[in-house]
């Protein structure tokens, strides 16, 4: 049974919890610029740690006098926001819980976390998000509702600051040192792709185990005062909450937005120093810039080709210990033609970016570093308080989710099952007993994922236990390294793949809207064309199936995809089959189209 242990240097106080990251910053540097808020002109401008706690002692206080009790659940629904950070801090210095609640989640899901977190309130961003409660049979008249943006007369913030005037530095006080490092922090639902959401409660020794553990590797010598982060992950996720605080621990200023669909040109002006993201962004900016390449003409669209190319081979060298000459000096010339444009859309600063929340894929990785911004992988889940292995500057190996950080351990178990141990691993499931002791058995929580330890202690996730296919003929089929390849053509947006009991391995496609049009012109097609013509076009057939080859090559004649299915739909968010992370739902997707799949079968 292989197992890696890597000890903390940190220890965590059992009087600490984590509102002491915030009130520690502003004691010791007050005038440290803490976040960063869009003025609206096209300018960040800072608020101080000394401004921001003041912030968040007025929040609390209005909280308080509003009748938040110690040990009460409070839900958080908003989108990715300063307010929704400074609210987080308020909740937790009132001695209450904070229960993020993803912005676009449907009545019946605000209704299932209300019921089985027995929360007291319910803060909601805007008057829009407000009627949907109407739907919510468990937001009842004992249930207090905040509004942060109200249409008439002040907004919540103004409202709580003015309501908690009354309330004494020495109560506030007093609440928030109630909470200790075993202290429940927040209360976090599961995604819910395998089925009902189910709580996660973490404690403040988790999340500060979390922080510890980070700034205990190498990565924290990229983080400090002077840089910058630009958060538009949802803050419901656990990943973007815990890098959040490890941010502001560190000295990092923090902004936030969550206009997704102009993040290039947010980046340009606000020049993060470093970026948290999911795989499918990094895959979007690649895929946008090569792209743009073609559309300019087909001998730049080549020209990135080959720097691309140019770039993995240098990061694979750097790897290997040694850059040739020739590949040094086509890597500069790259540098001027391509890199350099790639990282000035990126605002020109960037030094390194974080990925989290599904497997990024080897490809991906060595094209950003070859470009000139590693992407560190880490792997985790709400279960572990965001990461619990991270590849880190001085400890990096493309293809895995690097190590444990410090004051963790992983093992994998006979059956290739990763168990994990530690500092950020949670205690159990909100009321649900049952879950808990299927979940963790002697203090080693069984995440449902595989793996494979390297001798040093590198992880490598290689699939999910649910998610495993087995065929007719009676082989297994981890479905996630296949898609991940498809997923590398510009042309597909998502790929899932079936064949459970089935004679051969299939897979269902969908297309990335934003790349239709230009293929369209490069292959000479009318750019009319309905999804439902092209779907059947031959020559996207046959670029896809090249996709697929590439993605058989790496697996036996038994694993490898034999047919596919190209859907008239993207999966999304909206219509169910995605999760807040993007992760497919299968299960969803499965049953919504079962016919599809058939049909794969029976040609």
């Amino acid at each position: 049974m292989a197992e890696c242990r890597v000890p903390a240097k940190f220890t965590t106080p059992p009087e600490r919890n984590a509102t002491d990251v915030l009130f520690d910053a502003a004691a010791a540097q007050p005038d440290r610029p803490m976040f960063l808020y869009d003025t609206g002109d096209g300018e960040w401008a800072p608020i101080s740690s000394a401004d921001a706690a003041q912030r968040v002692r007025d929040l609390a206080k209005g909280l308080i006098a509003s009748g938040i009790n110690v040990g009460d659940r409070v839900a958080l629904m908003s989108a990715t926001r300063l307010e929704w950070t400074l609210l987080d801090f308020a909740i937790w210095s009132t001695g209450a819980t904070p229960v993020p609640i993803y912005d676009s989640s449907s009545g019946p899901q605000i209704d299932w976390i209300m019921e089985d977190s027995a929360a007291v309130a319910i803060i909601v961003e805007n008057e829009g998000k407000r009627k949907l409660l109407d739907e919510v049979s468990h937001v009842t008249a004992a249930t207090t509702v905040f509004t942060i943006d109200q249409t008439d007369g002040p907004g919540l913030i103004e409202q709580l600051t003015q309501a908690g005037t009354e309330v004494t530095d020495a109560e506030l006080e007093a609440r928030r040192r109630s909470l200790r490092a075993d202290s429940p922090a927040t209360l976090i639902y599961t995604s819910g792709t395998t089925g009902r959401p189910k709580g996660v409660m973490l404690y403040h020794s988790n999340l500060l185990g979390e922080v510890g553990g980070v700034l205990d590797s190498s990565l924290a010598d990229l983080l400090g005062p002077g840089k910058r982060l630009l958060l538009f992950l949802p803050m419901a996720h656990v990943l973007a909450r815990g890098v959040n605080l490890i941010a502001i621990e560190a000295g990092v200023a923090v902004g936030y937005t969550a206009d997704i669909a102009n993040l290039l040109p947010t980046f340009e002006v606000f020049r993060p120093s470093l970026i948290l993201s999911v795989p499918r962004v990094f895959e979007k900016v690649y895929n946008s810039a090569r792209q743009k390449a073609y559309d300019d003409s087909p001998v730049k669209g080549k020209i990135f080709d080959r720097a691309a190319t140019t770039a993995i081979q240098y990061s694979k060298a750097l790897d290997d210990g040694s850059v040739g000459k020739v590949l040094q000096l086509r890597h500069k010339l790259y540098d001027r033609l391509v890199y350099s444009k790639l990282t000035a859309a990126l605002g020109g600063q960037c030094e390194l970016a974080i990925s989290g929340g599904a497997p990024l894929g080897a490809r991906l990785g060595h094209f950003f570093r070859g470009v000139g911004i590693p992407v560190y992988e880490g792997y985790g889940l709400t279960e572990t308080t965001a990461a619990i292995t991270v590849n880190t500057p001085a400890e990096v190996r493309m293809g895995t989710v690097g190590r444990p950080i410090p004051g963790n351990a992983v093992r994998i178990a006979p059956d290739g099952e990763v168990m994990l141990n530690g500092a950020v691993v949670f205690g159990g499931y909100w009321r649900n007993d049952e879950a808990t002791a299927e979940a963790i058995t002697d203090g080693w929580f069984h995440t449902g994922d595989l793996g494979s330890l390297d001798e040093d202690g590198f992880l490598r996730i290689t699939g999910r236990k649910k998610e495993i296919i087995v065929t007719a003929g009676g082989k297994n089929v981890s479905p996630a390294p296949l898609e991940d390849i498809m997923r590398a053509h510009p042309m597909i947006s998502q790929a899932m793949v079936v064949g459970d009991k089935e004679p051969f391995i299939g897979t269902l496609i969908t297309l990335d809207a934003e790349q239709i049009p230009g293929w369209l012109e490069r292959n000479g097609k009318d750019p009319q064309t309905h999804i439902r013509q092209l779907v059947k076009d031959a020559d996207l057939h046959a670029e896809l199936q090249a996709a697929i080859d590439e993605a058989n090559a790496t697996v036996s004649h038994a694993e490898a995809i034999k047919k596919f299915r190209i859907l008239w739909d993207d999966f999304t968010e909206e219509t169910g089959e995605l999760t807040p992370t993007l992760k497919v739902k299968r299960k969803v997707v499965a049953e919504k189209y079962s016919q599809q799949i058939e049909k794969i079968y029976r040609r």
